[in-house]
């Protein structure tokens, strides 16, 4: 009953404390409104990503001697239009919005239409490192958020995010210059959440929490407040509620110094 309640007020804690992002967030909630309808007037055909540059190349034919179009950077939506065999590997016609299309190896691709691509993504997932490893967990909870992986794919994001806030952290305090900072007369802490280096984090949708005594970033913890709310018997939820509580403990706490 005492760990019940306890996470209950951690729960409560956390959502006062993300508070200040609402803005941000109904900011997010409109821009996937409009993306939104820019996917109501996609062209027929079945929705993929590219996940994996190395293979990306999109070329006029099903080959691997065709002349090459363009390579695709990992991120790039795709419509897969057919397939067809050549040199020994599938290849899929795709359309590359906004205005490209060609022919790409399959494996270069990731979409919910074809069965084990959450498998294969997460394969790759535990084998990237770095801002790729990031970007390859987003593209996974957004195109399969039916797979049974989705528990532990939340669960890695959010360890590596906290992981990240440690090393955004140190570099915060190396470039922001506490001098320049008051004479600006601008709060504290508005310079630490829009320092440069968040933004590549935040185009993907991951938000910071910010600890003004410590001067320290934390993960908001929005995919553990996912596993504990949507599965909350799997083994991952105990292991999010327990990352939660130090969460909690890392925002209450005060500096050293």
């Amino acid at each position: 009953m005492k760990h019940s309640l306890g996470f209950v007020l951690i729960v409560t804690f956390l959502l006062t404390l993300c508070s200040v992002t609402d803005a941000q967030r109904r900011h997010s909630s409109s821009r996937y409104k409009k993306k939104a309808k820019l996917r109501a007037k996609k062209p027929k055909g079945k929705e993929a990503i590219v996940v994996d540059e190395r293979l990306s190349v999109l070329r006029t034919s099903p080959s691997l001697y065709a002349r090459p179009i363009q390579r695709m950077r990992r991120g790039r939506r795709v419509i897969v239009l057919a397939s067809k065999k050549g040199d020994g590997v599938v290849f899929f016609k795709v359309r590359a919005l906004p205005n490209h299309s060609g022919w790409v190896q399959s494996e270069a691709i990731v979409g919910n239409f074809r069965k084990g691509d959450d498998r294969r993504l997460a394969m790759l997932i535990q084998a990237s490192d770095g801002f790729g490893r990031l970007q390859r967990i987003m593209f996974f909870l957004s195109y399969f958020p039916q797979s049974a992986l989705r528990p532990s794919m939340l669960l890695l994001l959010g360890d590596l995010i906290e992981e990240v806030s440690l090393s955004l952290s140190k570099k915060a305090s190396r470039k922001l210059d506490i001098r320049e900072m008051a004479a600006s007369g601008a709060p504290l802490h508005s310079f630490y959440l829009n320092f440069s280096s968040l933004d590549r984090y935040r185009k993907l949708g991951i938000r910071f929490l910010f600890n003004i005594d410590t001067k320290s970033y934390h993960y908001d913890g929005d995919s553990w407040f996912e596993i504990a709310r949507k599965f909350p018997k799997s083994e991952e939820a105990f292991e999010a509620k327990k990352r939660l509580i130090a969460l909690q403990n890392k925002m209450l706490r005060k500096s050293k110094n």
